[in-house]
């Protein structure tokens, strides 16, 4: 039984090239090929915990431009939490890029995870980039997954899939932000991007089905801008947080919908269905008040599984 369970949480393959919205952006880059060396990064993260008891980086494989130094423990809070910057080498995602990133936390291990900067997503003229993501949660296991916010250059073509195998004993806390360009370069490239596809979803070790959240846009359909996308904020953060019934029952009581428009900030919170946790999201028109927002909520979040909250964020961050 334990091996069937094992068998499950592999990650299938994900083939992007299948996808009804990328079929008008597989032509193969004329330099370098589509996944080729310094094209195709792969990063694997593994926590646990050692003989002491200590939640440490036991695994980690890295291929370039994905980058992965020793842990950290910055955290005054939580100083036992180890704490990992992903980097690239490469600079900005290009045409034909390919990155997958498994993160695994074992049983009982702690473990926060963030970006060293901002993604940034360069005009792409052939192809794509595409970023596939596998993060699994063991019992009791608990990560926050913060990057940096993802920069859109005009004609920026970007999918991603992220799977979340999480234990219903464990905890997750995974968020993205998304800006709407490269607001202040020139006169402005706010959504003239060529289409962004995000995907994420979650799921059971033994395979059972939970959510799964997908939303493409492409502003050469449907502009941005529209009543009910963007309207008039250009940033937006998505925040997926997994969690036992109990703990969802408290942060969603903590956690207020709001909408400011003196600040141009609005927040909403929802439950996922099959009692997987809870969806937050974001909107604003810079991302240090988007980001603030994300990091109290991720304080509330650990206050109410671990009984300590997130302390403030480096001034230079």
């Amino acid at each position: 039984m334990i091996e069937q369970i094992r068998e499950k949480t592999v990650a299938p393959d994900v083939d992007f090239s299948k996808a009804r919205e990328m079929g008008r952006y597989l032509t193969e880059p004329p330099t370098m090929y589509v996944g080729a060396p310094g094209k195709h990064g792969y990063l694997r993260l593994g926590f646990e915990l050692d003989k002491e008891g200590k939640s440490i980086l036991r695994d980690l494989d890295r291929r370039h431009p994905l980058i992965v130094q020793q842990e950290l423990y910055f955290d005054e809070e939580m100083p036992e939490l180890p704490c990992v910057y992903i980097l690239s080498s490469g600079g900005p995602n290009v045409d034909g890029d390919r990155y997958q990133q498994d993160i695994t936390v074992k049983k009982d291990a702690l473990a926060w995870v963030s970006t060293g900067a901002a993604t940034k997503l360069a005009e792409m003229k052939w192809n794509y980039s595409g970023l596939v993501q596998n993060i699994v949660l063991e019992e009791n296991a608990y990560l926050e997954f913060m990057p940096e916010p993802v920069y859109p250059c005009r004609h920026t073509r970007f999918i991603s899939d992220t799977r979340l195998c999480v234990d219903k004993t464990a905890t997750v806390f995974y968020s993205e932000i998304f800006m709407g360009g490269r607001k202040y370069f020139g006169e402005g490239e706010l959504f003239e991007y060529d289409i962004l596809s995000v995907c994420s979803h979650g799921e059971r070790p033994d395979g059972e089905q939970l959510f799964r959240e997908k939303f493409v846009i492409d502003p050469q359909i449907e502009n941005p801008r529209n009543l009910g996308v963007m309207g008039k904020f250009d940033v937006f953060a998505n925040v997926l947080v997994m969690t036992p019934p109990e703990n969802a029952d408290k942060i969603y009581e903590r956690t207020s919908a709001f909408l400011d428009k003196e600040r141009m900030l609005a927040a909403g919170i929802t439950r996922l269905p099959n009692d997987a946790g809870l969806l937050y999201k974001v909107l604003g028109m810079e991302p240090g008040p988007v980001k603030k927002l994300v990091r109290e909520f991720c304080s509330t979040v650990r206050q109410v599984v671990k009984g300590h909250p997130v302390p403030p964020e480096f001034p230079w961050r």
